[in-house]
């Protein structure tokens, strides 16, 4: 989920890992030329989801730390496809802790909401329509409270790499 921990992690865990790390969506901006809101608002979210299956397609079982966008592993078959490839962690946060992380970002097109609506009851509305896709990874992190290398420590744990 957006503001999870996710680029923060990834770049950290690969470094401890001793191995690449990739951006599903900065891959996604390199191979279209632009940003993610931009192809939001140009193609919409379905060509937008297509554009991120083939992403994980073409990452899935690479020797890689690879971060997803917070609606990858909610695209149908998604999941079991993804947990067959690799090693699945979910990094869980509060809400509040999410809208926090990701404050005003004007490029996050999934938090875009009209006159009277607020963007914390959206990312919660995001979260519980995810929630079996996310829950259903091998790893659940809560990353609330924790700073990025307590984070690592603890995923590198789960993946059996304890220091």
């Amino acid at each position: 989920m957006m503001g999870a921990g996710k680029s923060a992690v990834g770049p950290a865990l690969a470094q401890r890992l001793e191995c690449d790390f990739v951006d599903s969506d900065a891959e996604i901006e390199r191979e279209a030329g632009c940003s993610i809101a931009e192809l939001f608002a140009a193609e919409g979210e379905p060509c937008f989801r297509e554009r991120e299956r083939a992403a994980i397609e073409k990452l899935a079982g690479r020797p890689a730390v690879v971060a997803l966008g917070g609606g990858a592993p909610a695209q149908p078959g998604a999941g079991e496809w993804l947990a067959a490839t690799g090693c699945v962690v979910y990094l869980r946060a509060r809400p509040e802790t999410l809208l926090e992380r990701v404050g005003d970002d004007a490029a996050r097109p999934l938090l875009a909401v009209s006159e009277g609506e607020s963007r914390l009851a959206r990312l919660r509305e995001l979260l519980e329509r995810r929630r079996s896709a996310y829950e259903s990874a091998r790893w659940v992190v809560d990353t609330d409270d924790l700073a990025v290398e307590q984070v690592v420590e603890s995923v590198a744990q789960s993946l059996g790499e304890g220091s």
